[in-house]
């Protein structure tokens, strides 16, 4: 009979085998790491992968300037636990040199792709390992394990290429590189089941915990340095927590008691939406956003 700790054994090895073959097969691998879930959990596998050697790969931040204090504030302190290299590419930087544009929403999700291109192309990654999920939105779905990018960054759905038996073909031209998603087969409770396991810490807003927010677009957003409630949006001390972390001003919590592992693990459990779908004010810009943005080079 097939246990939960048998499918996050084999989800691991899947991991671990992929990272140790990126570190075979390419010159200049990197590790996006924002402090959320997904990528603190890609590190601990990468921990896992080279241990007792160093992760042999530096750590990559594309940062809005729309963090959550307590997101920063844990993915600095896990960096120097670990003495990891962390690069920063932070998108006011693009902004106040007029390589970028702020938008009339405010958001900032969007306009990471242009320093995540640009960081690419500066330090010569070849390898950029993401922790995308295929469970998380349809364009994600359609992205193989090793996917390759063109020379400008963009994805081509069509030049995926199959990965029969575990084998994946890392070969790119000069100039291009190749997005690799380890967690692809994980879901957001394989992802949870498996940080309860490994004790993995994760930055405390992910539980249960007091915050002023507003109800804009039937999401619950907090105030920041992205903005605040406009009129008619009345700002509440709600109980809640966030599912996914990203640019506050489009990243939404939920009402929420869950303030352990194990109540969160129940929570999402019975939930029928994944955490992009429920939290995530720019996914809901149209059916296409997020393909639209992996076109263009997005995470």
């Amino acid at each position: 009979m097939t246990t939960a700790l048998d499918t996050l054994g084999r989800l691991e090895s899947e991991a671990i085998h992929i990272f140790r073959e990126v570190a075979g097969e390419f010159d200049r691998p990197v590790i996006l790491f924002s402090g959320g879930k997904d990528s603190t959990l890609l590190l601990h596998l990468a921990i896992k992968a080279f241990w007792p050697a160093p992760v042999p790969f530096p750590l990559l931040h594309v940062d809005t300037g729309h963090n959550f204090d307590e997101v920063i504030e844990f993915r600095d302190r896990v960096v120097a636990q670990h003495g990891l290299r962390l690069e920063v590419a932070k998108v006011q930087d693009w902004i106040d040199d007029g390589r970028l544009e702020e938008r009339p929403d405010g958001t900032r999700n969007p306009l990471q792709t242009v320093p995540l291109l640009d960081s690419i192309t500066a330090h010569k990654f070849d390898a950029v390992f993401g922790g995308g999920r295929r469970d998380e939105e349809r364009a994600r779905a359609k992205e193989r394990i090793f996917s390759l990018r063109t020379a400008f960054g963009q994805w081509e759905p069509k030049r995926q290429r199959p990965e029969l038996w575990n084998l994946y073909n890392g070969r790119h031209r000069p100039g291009e590189h190749v997005r690799v998603f380890p967690l692809s087969n994980w879901t957001e409770l394989d992802v949870w089941n498996y940080i309860a396991r490994e004790g993995v810490e994760l930055p405390s807003i992910y539980y249960a915990h007091e915050r002023e927010v507003f109800l804009r677009d039937g999401m619950w957003l907090a105030e920041g340095p992205w903005g605040t409630a406009r009129d008619g949006e009345t700002l509440l001390r709600k109980t809640v927590r966030y599912r996914t972390v990203g640019d506050g001003s489009c990243t939404g919590a939920v009402e929420s008691d869950a303030a352990d592992i194990e109540t969160v693990i129940a929570e999402v459990a019975a939930s029928r939406l994944t955490e992009r779908g429920a939290t995530r004010a720019d996914d809901r810009l149209s059916e296409a956003a997020m393909e639209d943005r992996k076109r263009e080079g997005y995470f």
